[in-house]
């Protein structure tokens, strides 16, 4: 058995914790309040590269050398605060000078009269998790965009012979569906990655500021215009600009859009000076431009200078199965933005996810999202936290989704957060809020068995 260097935190862990300590799976350490390791665990062996001799008796900062050592400390939190920390991520160097991600969590270490001796602090291995999610980037993920649809990995399968070339690029898709993120796409790929990539909502502008915007404008060009302004296309000069809402143009615009497309140059407002452009432009509409052109509310030479590479978005529901991966993205990144440990989504929060038509596409997700995110504090988003439109419009669960039954999706839910949890069955309760005899009920019900590695 391990001599800890200290006789107070001796006798706060008895044998039998230490044999306790000692045969769990996450790494756990004690220090006094001088900031000395006095308890070093198995697993924080294997998981730092450090042994437990090294360890004893050193400042817990030259044993982890963590990220938010000198800035956040997990340990130094709590002990000002009183207030313990849960499960924060942080990087850790390993005595091998690997970077591992860890989560931490911290409390006060008492002795038996209740005074506070030291601090413990338990910490995970995330590396397998990181392993994992850098996975389903790579398979489903490309730059910000993530599916796994057919029609999107079409897409972007094309989408860096696009890049590549320097044609126009028309792309449409309803609002919401990730316009901007292709074209943002495009620019990362092509050789004008280095250059500026602009952006501007047509539809937003009325003519005359349009106009301004596009082209820039010199002092005194109308009232208020008292010095002279760079437009969108300098701004965008050797790069990208891309020209959101095109359809929504008028006429007059259109014309001397298609003089800029036509001969590279235009004229900033109120100057006579004709100035080159070399920006490449990518152009997108939630409009069906070949119908505006057959009704004459676009001009078809326009269309045709700026549809010589048309790409194709479905809308959300037509591409249902990446709901789970878009939603596990978003909890993802509110998890780190807002410090909250929301795990995911319930079964039956899925189960009206999938059966929504999102009209607003993933816009209208992640915002449905971000709702559930102020109602649920950590563990699964329940069905009550979500929207209450979607409430209204989902009173009768569906029986299936997506081609599986609400038993299969329940079993694989509860069977992912065991593998996450290494089989623990009171973490895994905790994950999923419920009762851990609820929780062995359901594994009793769906059959669920862990299969030994071969």
């Amino acid at each position: 058995m391990r001599k800890a260097n200290s006789n107070v935190v001796q006798a706060a862990l008895s044998p039998q914790t230490e044999i306790i300590l000692n045969s769990i799976a996450d790494g756990v350490f004690t220090v006094d309040p001088e900031w000395r390791v006095t308890f070093f665990n198995r697993a924080a062996e294997k998981i730092t590269g450090v042994s437990a001799e090294e360890a004893l008796g050193r400042p817990c900062c030259e044993v982890f050398r963590a990220s938010i050592c000198e800035s956040v400390c997990a340990l130094k939190s709590t002990m000002e605060t009183k207030k313990p920390v849960v499960n924060r991520p942080v990087l850790i160097l390993r005595a091998d000078g690997k970077e591992v991600p860890i989560s931490v969590s911290s409390a006060l270490l008492r002795d038996e009269s209740g005074k506070v001796i030291g601090g413990v602090e338990t910490f995970r291995d995330l590396s397998l998790v990181e392993t994992l999610r850098k996975e389903i980037d790579r398979q489903y993920g490309f730059k910000d965009i993530i599916s796994k649809s057919p029609a999107m990995r079409r897409l972007f399968s094309i989408l860096p012979e696009v890049a590549q070339s320097e044609s126009t690029v028309l792309i449409h898709g309803e609002s919401g569906t990730g316009k901007e993120l292709v074209s943002r796409a495009i620019h990362s790929l092509s050789p004008r990655a280095a250059k500026p990539f602009v952006a501007v909502n047509c539809g937003a502008l009325p003519d005359t500021l349009l106009e301004s915007e596009l082209f820039g404008h010199v002092a005194g060009a109308f009232t208020d215009a008292k010095r002279t302004r760079a437009g969108r296309f300098a701004m965008a000069e050797g790069g990208t600009l891309f020209l959101d809402e095109i359809g929504d143009i008028s006429p007059a615009m259109q014309v001397r859009l298609l003089r800029v497309l036509e001969e590279r140059t235009y004229e900033p407002l109120g100057s006579s000076k004709t100035v080159t452009t070399n920006a490449r432009i990518v152009a997108a509409s939630n409009r069906d431009l070949s119908r505006l052109v057959e009704e004459g509310l676009f001009r078809k030479d326009l269309y045709y200078r700026i549809n010589v590479v048309k790409l194709e978005l479905p809308p959300l529901a037509q591409r249902k199965e990446d709901i789970p991966l878009l939603a596990a993205h978003f909890i993802e990144r509110l998890n780190r933005m807002r410090n909250k440990e929301v795990a995911g989504l319930s079964q039956e929060a899925l189960a009206v996810f999938m059966r929504h038509d999102w009209p607003g596409n993933i816009r209208e997700l992640e915002n449905a999202i971000e709702y559930a995110f102020i109602l649920c504090r950590q563990g699964m988003i329940q069905y009550q936290c979500l929207p209450e439109y979607l409430h209204e419009k989902n009173s009768c669960p569906p029986a299936h989704i997506g081609g599986l039954t609400l038993v299969d999706y329940e079993r694989n839910t509860i069977l992912n957060a065991l593998e996450r949890n290494d089989w623990r069955r009171m973490a895994t309760a905790r994950e999923l809020g419920i009762d851990k005899n609820t929780l062995r009920r359901k594994i009793k019900r769906l059959n669920i068995v862990r299969e030994e590695a071969g």
